[in-house]
C-alpha cells in the first residue's frame, strides 16, 4: 500500500465512501457546479453570483446556503453586503475534473489535453 494513501480515506472500505457521494450529490447541479466556477476567480456578491450564472438572486442564495453547509463555501461580511468564496481548491479541483471527464465523453482528444501539452512545451 502506498504511504501517501494509507489513512487518508481512499481505500475502498473508508468511512469516508458515503461522505464523498454526498459531495458528489452536491455538486450533481448545474447551478451550483457554475456557481463553483465563477467563484474560482474570487469571492463574489450573491449579485455578481446570479449575474454570472443567469439565475435570480433568490435562486442563487438559495444553492449557496447548500453550499455553505456542505462546506463548500464561506462567506464574508462587509457592513450589509455578503461576499461567498471557495472554502478550499477542494470543490473547484472536483468541477474541473468532471468538466475534463465530460471533454473525454465528445471523443477526440479533449481540450484540456492540448492545454497541457503547450504548457509543457
Amino acid at each position: 500500500m502506498d504511504a501517501d494513501t494509507q489513512g487518508c480515506g481512499r481505500e475502498p472500505d473508508s468511512q469516508f465512501v458515503e461522505l464523498a457521494v454526498e459531495v458528489f450529490g452536491m455538486l450533481a447541479d448545474a447551478t451550483r457546479v457554475r456557481i463553483i466556477l465563477a467563484l474560482r476567480g474570487g469571492e463574489l456578491s450573491v449579485n455578481q453570483l446570479a449575474e454570472a450564472v443567469d439565475k435570480s438572486p433568490a435562486a442563487v442564495s438559495q444553492h449557496l446556503a447548500k453550499l455553505r453547509l456542505a462546506r463548500m463555501v464561506t462567506t464574508r461580511h462587509e457592513g450589509t453586503r455578503v461576499y461567498y468564496r471557495l472554502e478550499n481548491e477542494h470543490a473547484s479541483q472536483l468541477v474541473s475534473d468532471a468538466i475534463f471527464q465530460a471533454e473525454h465523453s465528445l471523443g477526440g482528444t479533449p481540450r484540456h489535453h492540448h492545454t497541457r501539452k503547450e504548457a509543457s512545451a
